[in-house]
Parts: C-alpha cells; sequence; structure tokens
C-alpha cells in the first residue's frame, strides 16, 4: 500500500490534479469576493423613468423622489421614449403619474401610480425595482392623504358619523399601485436557464478542448500541424452544431420559455458555443495544457461579470470593463432577450462574431510560429531500440 501510494503521488497527472482543486478554490474565491463587493454601495448605477402626465401633482412627486430613491430618478421622457430605454435596459423600471393622478387623490377612490418592470434581466432586478416601488407608493400616500383630507372636509363645517367612517376607509389608503411586467419570466427556473446555458457550454467546451489538445499531440508525429488545426476546427464547429441543437432540446422538453421560438434559440446557442470553443481552445493554442489555467480563470471571471446572475451595473467598473471583452456577457444578453421575448439580439450576435474572429486569427497565428515534430524514421527508431 505505501508503495502503491508512492507511486501515485510521483506521477505528473496526480500532482497538476491536486494543483488544479487548488487552483479552482483560489481563483473563483478571489474573483467572486472581488466582484461582488461592495454591490449594494453601487445601486446609483440603476435608474428609474418617471413619466409624468400630471403637470401639477406629478411635479410634487418627483421633487419629492429626487435625491430620497437609492436609484438615478430620470425624468422629462414620454412614456414611448421610456418604454424603449427600458427595452434597451438603460433603464430598469417606468413609474407613469396617469393625467388623472390628482383628480383621483381628491376623489373617494384611491389614485394609482404605474409601474413597468422589465423582467428580462436578472432576478435581483426585478425584487430590488419592486421594493422601491413599494417604497415610491408608499411615499406619496402619505402626502396624499393630507391632499385627501383637504378634498373631504372642504366646505363640510361638521362631518356626520357616517362621513368620518368613509373618510376613514378612504384616508387608509389613498395611492395604491399597479405594477405590470414586460416580457415576463414563466418561473425561476426560466430565470435560472441563461446562466445555466452560458456554464454548461463555456465548461464543456473546456474540457472538449483539453481533450482535442491531448489528441492533436498524439497525431503530431504523423501530421502537420496545419492539418491538424484544420481537422480540429472543422470537428469544433460540427460539434458546435450539434451539440447547441441538444442543449436547446432540452430546454424545450423541459418547459422553456423560447420567446422568439426553437430555432432562434439554436442558432443563437450554436453562435455563442462555437465562439466559447475557439476562445478555450485559443488558450491551448497558444500555451498547449497550460491554456486551461486561463480558461479556469476565465471562467471565474464571466461567470461574475457577464451579468447571469447579478446586474453588470451594480459590478465594479473593472469588472464591467473586463466582461465586455468576454463572450458570456453577450451569450447572456442575446438569450435573455430570445427565450423572454426582447429585442437587441443582433448587437450580441456582433459581437460574438468579432470574439470569435480574434480568437480565429490568434488561433492561426500561434499554429504558423510552432514547429512541426519531426517524424521518427525506421531506421533511426530500430537503432534506438
Amino acid at each position: 500500500m505505501k508503495s502503491a501510494f508512492q507511486a501515485f503521488m510521483k506521477l505528473p497527472t496526480t500532482k497538476v490534479g491536486i494543483m488544479t482543486a487548488i487552483l479552482f478554490q483560489l481563483i473563483f474565491t478571489v474573483v467572486w469576493m472581488t466582484g461582488y463587493q461592495g454591490i449594494t454601495d453601487r445601486l446609483q448605477n440603476l435608474s428609474v423613468a418617471v413619466v409624468n402626465e400630471d403637470p401639477t401633482y406629478g411635479q410634487q412627486i418627483i421633487e419629492g423622489l429626487q435625491g430620497k430613491l437609492p436609484v438615478q430618478v430620470k425624468s422629462g421622457l414620454t412614456l414611448d421614449q421610456a418604454k424603449q430605454q427600458l427595452q434597451d435596459r438603460e433603464v430598469q423600471m417606468i413609474i407613469q403619474i396617469p393625467s388623472d393622478f390628482g383628480t383621483s387623490v381628491q376623489s373617494a377612490n384611491p389614485a394609482q401610480l404605474h409601474y413597468l418592470i422589465n423582467e428580462f434581466n436578472p432576478v435581483m432586478i426585478k425584487n430590488m425595482m419592486t421594493n422601491i416601488a413599494d417604497q415610491v407608493t408608499a411615499s406619496v400616500n402619505k402626502v396624499a392623504i393630507q391632499s385627501g383630507l383637504t378634498g373631504v372636509f372642504s366646505g363640510s363645517g361638521q362631518a356626520s358619523a357616517e362621513q368620518a367612517q368613509a373618510t376613514a376607509a378612504m384616508l387608509a389608503q389613498r395611492v395604491v399601485s399597479d405594477i405590470q411586467s414586460v416580457n415576463p419570466v414563466q418561473g425561476m427556473n426560466n430565470q435560472m436557464v441563461p446562466m445555466m446555458m452560458v456554464l454548461a457550454s463555456y465548461v464543456g467546451a473546456m474540457i472538449m478542448g483539453q481533450n482535442f489538445q491531448i489528441s492533436s499531440k498524439a497525431m503530431a508525429s504523423r501530421f502537420g500541424r496545419w492539418q491538424r488545426m484544420s481537422v480540429r476546427l472543422l470537428v469544433t464547429a460540427a460539434s458546435a452544431v450539434v451539440v447547441s441543437l441538444i442543449g436547446t432540446s432540452l430546454v424545450a422538453l423541459f418547459g422553456g420559455q423560447l420567446g422568439h421560438g426553437f430555432f432562434a434559440l439554436w442558432g443563437f446557442q450554436a453562435l455563442f458555443l462555437l465562439t466559447f470553443m475557439f476562445v478555450a481552445q485559443m488558450f491551448l493554442f497558444v500555451f498547449d495544457m497550460a491554456g486551461m489555467l486561463f480558461n479556469i480563470l476565465i471562467l471565474s471571471v464571466q461567470l461574475v461579470s457577464s451579468g447571469a446572475m447579478m446586474p453588470r451595473e451594480l459590478l465594479p467598473e473593472f469588472y464591467h470593463v473586463l466582461g465586455s471583452a468576454f463572450p458570456a456577457t453577450y451569450a447572456v444578453q442575446g438569450l435573455m432577450n430570445i427565450l423572454f421575448g426582447g429585442n437587441g439580439t443582433g448587437a450580441a450576435c456582433l459581437a460574438l462574431v468579432l470574439i470569435f474572429a480574434v480568437a480565429l486569427i490568434i488561433i492561426v497565428v500561434s499554429t504558423y510560429f510552432r514547429r512541426d515534430r519531426m517524424p521518427v524514421s525506421p531506421t533511426v527508431a530500430a537503432a534506438e531500440s
């Protein structure tokens, strides 16, 4: 047993396996602890748009909200302009003050504040915006109660018992929330699909690239570097199409929400999966098996900076900028649009194509500078043996 233990520990693959486990702990801890540090201190990076259709009472509400909410308040927009910014993720919620708001406050019926929340965002956005909506409604309600008192007792010298009871009911809640969702997500399982697909795709691309690197090295004595590169990339491209078909089919089979249809999701997954595969193999072409260390680091960085779990607006500036250089950010954006019915997928596709092209160029250049292994002749091989 002792000799077997010593022999096992002397193997390079054993040492590499232990070091890999340690590096996973080190890299993920450092990246995630620094990436998610101070999230709540950056809420001012989020924005809500206030659409004021009541020029008299609405302006008082806007002035009351300025500086009191933890997020930025954008005013002076029309409803159509605000909806466009909501779709483009420039604002995270719309607060609409209807034209009859001031009249409703003075009447017997509660006034309504309308809220629009875009759900094709990380789930944290919906929870935060819902809490802010409750905060705004409660704040406006306090001011509206005073106006309600004035309206009820205006011209009345004395109130009867029935009037007092009706007034008490009225003043209990003068303003209510009307919260509506744009591009609603059907359940937490669908909310987590973008993160699941990105994680599964990049980890699969890493492991596949590692095995392709081993296969390529095993063929080095029989085939040239250009032949091996060409075959490897062709198999990678074909694998992306097949693997994405299986992934999309499984999402649909388990009731996934397909806002733009099956083929749109399949095509987009094939694109970002192909990009993942080329990026993962790019490091292996350049650094050989040591490239897996870069892949582990890139995996951790992309999970933090892509916006799959946490809004990118709340990340430190370093991770926000860094995430723009990696494909997972655009994969998440495109998946949220395709799955939940949003728009703007074209920009994500273009970014993925550019990253894919850069990875391909680096692969070709690294292959150009790599020397072929010289084949060993049968005579030399016999002499050495």
